[in-house]
């Protein structure tokens, strides 16, 4: 685990990326403002969710747009937020009601989210779309650290099955979570709060979340004869340290061990943050290897199908559903 003075230094770094952008995001204020005074088109225009007025005064009140929502959200995270058809958040605007503003990218480690700051950048920019409705979202939900793990880099996690010690290196794999990914969720975590706080004068609940357990077989995203526009991102270092593409099984508990010991990294950060909610998508999507069931959940080494999505969404939805 990181030195408290790590943890301390990490919220800090948090606080300032915060200030940073704050700062940035005044400036586009102004000049949007003054780009609207020199406009001679720019219209002004009410919109009132229609429970939050009294109904003698909704008849009177012209012009007005009624909007009907389960409520408002806004995110940033990696392709469980961000991806083709089907994902999380678009899950939860069509089966759910929501209206989510996002800044959400796939790919994005959640390394990169905390330090290249683009995410953050412009998760300001999303929080004015939902303070210019004069509504305040019902909470944020982060989504990171998939990346940080699987990709090219994957194999290093992972002793030679021909080696006595073979399976995960232990302090490698700890280092990754319980350091660096640890770290860069404080960090992240710090600078959305801090951002939140400032639009809105409150912490808002902030969902995140750990992965399913996923099948490494190889699969990437859209390919033809085994060549993939992208991925896969497990197999090639299982294979790089012997563990055979027949053993599917090894391969999966052996995921079911290192996603086990990211969930409890991820389920632990509530108790430094009160505002955070966790949200445990294990044993969701189903992982049987007969009859490819498995493929009727994953999409790919990494990614569920579309009826995937929507029973991970579930989770998620049942968590918003319990919130205050």
């Amino acid at each position: 685990m990181p030195s408290d003075q790590a943890i301390a230094a990490a919220i800090e770094l948090g606080r300032k990326n915060a200030e940073r952008i704050l700062q940035n995001r005044t400036a586009a204020r102004s000049r949007r403002a003054q780009a609207l005074s020199r406009n001679k088109r720019a219209f002004s225009y009410q919109v009132r969710m229609a429970q939050a007025a009294p109904a003698d005064t909704l008849a009177a009140a012209a012009p007005a747009a009624t909007l009907t929502t389960a409520g408002f959200l806004v995110a940033a995270g990696d392709s469980w937020f961000d991806y083709p058809f089907h994902d999380v958040l678009k899950d939860l605007e069509d089966n759910y009601g929501y209206n989510v503003y996002s800044t959400a990218h796939a790919g994005d480690p959640i390394e990169k989210m905390a330090y290249h700051l683009g995410q953050l950048d412009d998760f300001p920019r999303q929080l004015d779309k939902v303070k210019e409705l004069g509504a305040v979202p019902r909470a944020a939900l982060l989504s990171g650290g998939g990346d940080d793990i699987a990709g090219p880099e994957f194999g290093m996690l992972i002793n030679n099955a021909f080696s006595p010690i073979q399976g995960w290196d232990a302090e490698v794999v700890a280092g990754v979570l319980n350091e660096r990914i640890l770290t860069a969720y404080t960090v992240m975590i710090t600078s959305m709060d801090k951002l939140i706080n400032a639009a809105f004068g409150k912490s808002l609940p902030m969902l995140v979340h750990g992965y399913d357990y996923p099948v490494p077989d190889g699969r990437g995203y859209l390919g033809v004869l085994g060549h993939y526009l992208f991925g896969p991102w497990l197999a090639p270092g299982f294979r790089e340290k012997n563990f055979a593409d027949q053993d599917l099984a090894t391969r999966i508990q052996m995921m079911h061990t290192i996603l086990d010991s990211f969930n409890a990294m991820v389920a632990s950060l509530p108790e430094r943050f009160p505002f955070v909610h966790y949200v445990n998508l294990r044993n969701t999507l189903p992982t049987v290897l007969a009859d490819d069931v498995y493929k009727q959940w994953w999409d790919n080494e990494l990614h569920p199908t579309g009826p995937g999505f929507e029973k991970v969404t579930d989770k998620f939805a049942a968590v918003l559903d319990g919130l205050n």
